[in-house]
C-alpha cells in the first residue's frame, strides 16, 4: 500500500509506536496511512507514529476487520474465544499470527475476576515492536465476552525459535525445508 492521507471519520483509539501507549486521534484529523499489515494500520499523526487496530479501520475510511464471537450464555470466559482473539493478532513485521508464530506460551483465565493473563514472548528480546504487540494483545483479548482485564507477561524463557512456528507459518515465511 502506498502512503495515503485520510481524515478520521470518528475518534479513533490508537497506540504509539514503539511504546504501545494508548492514545486517541480525534475526529476530523488528517493522518497518513504508512502501512497496512496483518489487519492493522500504521499511521502518522501530528509527528507521531501510531498503530490503529483493524477493528477500528472504519475510523480512517478503511474496511474494518470483524472480530466476532459466539454468544455466551453464562458469565464465564471461553478459552477458545481468547485464542481466537490471539490468532487475529499479527506480527507487524512478519504478517503471521502470534499463535502461528508460537509466541503465545500460556493463557490463564480467572473466571471469578474476569481477568485473562497471557504469557508470551517475542521473536527476539530486543524487538522494537514488543510494546506494540503487548498492547495489541491487551486490546484484542479485552474484546472477548466477559473479560474485564488483561495482563500480559512478556517472558524470554524458553527463548523463541523457528521450531515453535506452525508448519503453515514456516511455509508462509519461507522457512520450511
Amino acid at each position: 500500500m502506498q502512503k495515503k492521507m485520510v481524515v478520521t471519520l470518528r475518534a479513533c483509539p490508537a497506540r504509539r509506536v514503539p511504546s504501545g501507549e494508548p492514545t486517541e486521534i480525534p475526529e476530523g484529523q488528517f493522518v497518513t496511512i504508512n502501512q497496512a499489515l496483518g489487519g492493522n494500520y500504521t499511521v502518522t499523526w501530528m509527528g507521531n507514529m501510531l498503530r490503529i487496530d483493524g477493528t477500528d479501520a472504519d475510523a480512517i475510511g478503511m474496511k474494518p476487520e470483524e472480530l466476532t464471537f459466539d454468544s455466551v450464555e453464562h458469565s464465564d470466559i471461553k478459552k477458545d474465544q481468547v485464542e481466537q482473539a490471539l490468532d487475529s493478532i499479527y506480527d507487524p513485521e512478519i504478517p503471521i499470527s502470534l499463535i502461528s508464530l508460537g509466541l503465545i506460551y500460556n493463557v490463564d483465565i480467572n473466571q471469578e475476576t474476569g481477568k485473562v493473563t497471557v504469557q508470551m514472548t517475542l521473536t527476539a528480546p530486543g524487538c522494537g515492536m514488543g510494546p506494540v504487540l503487548v498492547s495489541d494483545v491487551k486490546y484484542r483479548v479485552a474484546k472477548v465476552p466477559n473479560v474485564t482485564s488483561v495482563d500480559v507477561d512478556l517472558v524470554f524463557d524458553p527463548p523463541w525459535n523457528r521450531d515453535m512456528m506452525s508448519e503453515e507459518a514456516q511455509l508462509e515465511a519461507g522457512l520450511f525445508f
